[in-house]
């Protein structure tokens, strides 16, 4: 009797409508399990994914939806596979951005950035007209802090704390690569950051984080001793990681990436674990002397479905110099971006 009761109050959640874009291509096809298995949403929340490409990949996205059906995920409640932008943000909750014109051979930045900008205000306007009035954004595809500065800028009524961007695979590649350098496992070490751009100019800060020991937390600029790898090879590594990926695989960082945005939106739903904070790209309030509007890297912690950037993290010179390398060339991104689009 008293399993049956508690059966009886075990009330499955209603389902989460989560977006997917370009969700044909590697990323996509990476992503839609993880988060069908419960991964980014956890163990008993169920959802109906929706799946948006262009028309040329029609037939590849019709396969994605086949290979879900056919694994059977018991949180999956159905799967919406289109190439109209409307039926695919209607009602969403989540949108997870990954959709985007890829920088080819001999094209110049402002190329990619002005095809780009144009994806996304389009975007942006899909999602003001169709999506949930509490639709939290996740940007991946690149420029991701800028294309996320264009929704911003085109989809109003979202409100910006909920249009984020991701730095959280730069956030664990810093995490990964301390770990293997110190020989611990990665889940020991935390509170690392990633400062400014998804970009070559981003700053993985090494002053905060901590080590977990036999003995407690411990800096990890107490246990590595070469401080010049700190200040050099290490972030030169993270800020170079994606290149490498591509050199080796003749591909962008896929799986990795996938992981990632999981990561990201596990924890901004979900919550960070007391006394950790993780990297994430929101829109600046000033914080840190970042110019606010920018969307900019920052330490967070979440809880209950909402962020807030660490404060009172003392800044030494070096990092200062980084940081505001990093906003320059966001600002530089922002006026690019308003160019292409006459705004």
């Amino acid at each position: 009797m008293i399993i049956y009761m508690c059966n009886l109050l075990n009330i499955e959640k209603d389902p989460i409508r989560v977006l997917i874009t370009g969700a044909a291509g590697n990323i996509g096809y990476s992503i839609a399990p993880m988060i069908a298995r419960g991964t980014m949403l956890g163990p008993d929340q169920p959802m109906i994914l929706h799946l948006l490409d262009i028309e040329p990949a029609s037939k590849s996205l019709e396969a994605v939806k086949m290979e879900l059906q056919d694994s059977a995920f018991p949180l999956l409640k159905d799967v919406v596979a289109t190439t109209n932008v409307v039926e695919a943000c209607k009602d969403v909750n989540i949108a997870i951005l990954i959709g985007g014109f890829a920088r080819k051979e001999g094209m110049e930045r402002k190329d990619v950035m002005s095809k780009n900008a144009v994806i996304y205000k389009a975007q942006a306007s899909a999602l003001e007209r169709y999506a949930s009035e509490d639709c939290k954004v996740l940007v991946v595809a690149n420029p991701a802090n800028t294309n996320a500065l264009i929704l911003k800028e085109f989809a109003p009524s979202i409100p910006e704390e909920n249009i984020t961007c991701l730095t959280r695979l730069d956030h664990n590649r810093a995490q990964a690569l301390l770990a293997e350098k110190l020989s611990v496992p990665v889940t020991s070490v935390k509170n690392v950051i990633v400062w400014g751009n998804h970009s070559s100019t981003q700053y993985p800060d090494t002053n905060h984080a901590t080590v977990s020991t036999k003995t407690g937390d411990r800096p990890v600029k107490e246990l590595v001793s070469d401080q010049n790898w700190l200040k050099n090879e290490f972030i030169t590594q993270v800020q170079q990681r994606g290149a490498a990926i591509i050199s080796a695989r003749k591909q962008s960082s896929a799986l990795s990436a996938a992981s990632a945005a999981c990561d990201h939106i596990h924890d901004w739903f979900l919550g960070t674990p007391k006394g950790n904070w993780v990297s994430m790209g929101v829109c600046s309030d000033g914080s840190y002397g970042i110019p606010p509007g920018l969307v900019y890297s920052f330490p967070v912690i979440c809880e209950k479905g909402n962020w807030k950037i660490v404060q009172g993290l003392n800044i030494d010179g070096f990092s200062r110099e980084k940081m505001d390398d990093s906003a320059k060339e966001l600002a530089e991104e922002k006026t690019l971006a308003y160019s292409c689009l006459d705004v």
